[in-house]
């Protein structure tokens, strides 16, 4: 399996996008932000073939905009969901009828 690696380095735009939201972040040490992140393949590093260890990526990121309210918050985490369920839901019955979260929703959405 590939191992997945994060470039610590920070590109000025996104230095710059996280300006403004800096010093709460500072204050809030157990804080969580939603944002919306573009990441970039920065690295790629791949063993010889004597050598045991996996291959790797370092990727970066290269494009950030945080939630600056709490409407958007919301909405970005709601997307975030439904991106989590997209990628998991293979072969459920959220997959054969979305949005069907409760046994009985299954038997009205069918009627």
């Amino acid at each position: 399996m590939t191992d997945i690696k994060i470039d610590g380095k920070v590109l000025a735009d996104v230095a710059a996008a996280l300006a403004p939201h800096a010093d709460h972040m500072f204050k809030q040490r157990a804080g969580r932000w939603m944002a919306v992140v573009e990441i970039a393949h920065a690295e790629r590093t791949e063993p010889g073939p004597e050598e045991d260890r996996d291959p790797s990526v370092k990727i970066r990121v290269v494009g950030i905009e945080v939630a600056g309210d709490e409407f958007t918050d919301e909405r970005l985490r709601q997307v975030q969901q439904d991106m989590y369920r997209q990628r998991t839901n293979a072969g459920t019955l959220d997959s054969l009828m979305p949005g069907a979260t409760r046994i009985g929703s299954l038997f009205n959405d069918a009627a």
